[in-house]
């Protein structure tokens, strides 16, 4: 697998390929230094969202640019040289009718686009997979409601991922730390270094072209899941079911990060999830629900209450 890996990383520099990572996925999902704009939509919620950025931005800068062009047109034709007998009217009942309905129009215009995506967002349909989870200080719990498992998802380099009696050259590795050891830690688990701080050493796996329902809470303190790519966010608040749905429509790596400050590891609670396709779903849905048939403590706790 490292050796892969590492054959897949030296082709993605010289032939600007895409990254790959476990299974030979592709990551697609993922921050990029220097980047701007969204990262790639893999769900038609992430492109409504984005196409609606799109048209709010478009908007927006015209509303701008007509100010400004409004001020710099006053300030040249009315400043006191250019003008120097000032008018003494108080007001003018046609502009401030004018500046009061287009607003309104312009208002009514863009809910008309944004309330659909967001009552699309929040009208959860019936899901092909289940998945409740549970944010904990500082990482996620996943139960598999359809067949009953669960697991705990660490970011990779976090303590609890580190464990010499399994893997030897973990006595060498510093918790948060990015070198060689950390780097090689990565490898192993099929990463790069570019994934430092994204990867987990437990992904949710879920099929392609699938309705996946999510239920959202936490154990301690509020948490918030989200995957960019997939448009979707959704607060994990103790004591409270919260919802979300997707349908990824590619296969490949995909990653978020805990979006609510919940903590001083806030910043090492990230998320990956794996799109793969229903045949390799089936054999993971397999292998996993033997591993994974006894619950995590904390998952175990979470279900009770």
């Amino acid at each position: 697998m490292r050796l892969t890996s590492k054959i897949l990383g030296l082709m993605a520099a010289t032939f600007s390929l895409p990254a790959f990572a476990q299974d030979g996925l592709e990551i697609i999902g993922t921050p990029k230094e220097g980047g701007l704009g969204f990262q790639p939509a893999a769900t038609e919620l992430a492109r409504d969202l984005q196409w609606l950025d799109g048209m709010i931005l478009v908007i927006i800068t015209f509303i701008t640019l007509f100010v400004t062009g409004l001020l710099i047109y006053v300030i040249m034709r009315y400043n006191k040289r250019a003008n120097p007998t000032p008018a003494g009217f108080t007001h003018n009942t046609p502009i401030e009718i004018a500046w009061t309905i287009v607003p309104i129009l312009i208002l009514v215009f863009i809910g008309a686009f944004s309330l659909p995506v967001l009552f699309k967002q929040q009208e959860i349909p019936e899901g092909d997979v289940n998945i409740k989870v549970i944010g904990n200080q500082w990482y996620w719990t996943y139960e598999y409601t359809d067949y009953d498992f669960g697991f705990d998802s660490y970011m990779i380099g976090y303590p609890a991922t580190i464990d010499e009696s399994t893997r030897p050259e973990d006595a060498n590795v510093k918790p948060y730390i990015l070198d060689a050891a950390m780097e090689a830690k990565l490898e192993d688990a099929g990463y790069s270094r570019d994934e430092f701080l994204l990867a987990t050493d437990t992904s949710v796996v879920v099929p392609v072209n699938k309705v996946i329902v999510m239920q959202v809470t936490g154990a301690d303190v509020i948490h918030s899941w989200t995957i960019p790519a997939f448009g979707v966010k959704q607060d994990a608040v103790p004591g409270r079911l919260g919802q979300l749905w997707f349908k990824a429509e590619k296969e490949g790596i995909y990653f978020g990060q805990c979006s609510e400050l919940c903590g001083k590891d806030h910043a090492y609670m990230p998320i990956t999830v794996k799109v793969v396709s229903q045949e390799e779903y089936d054999a993971w849905l397999s292998a996993a629900r033997e591993e994974y048939a006894l619950a995590p403590a904390s998952f175990a706790v979470a279900s009770a209450d």
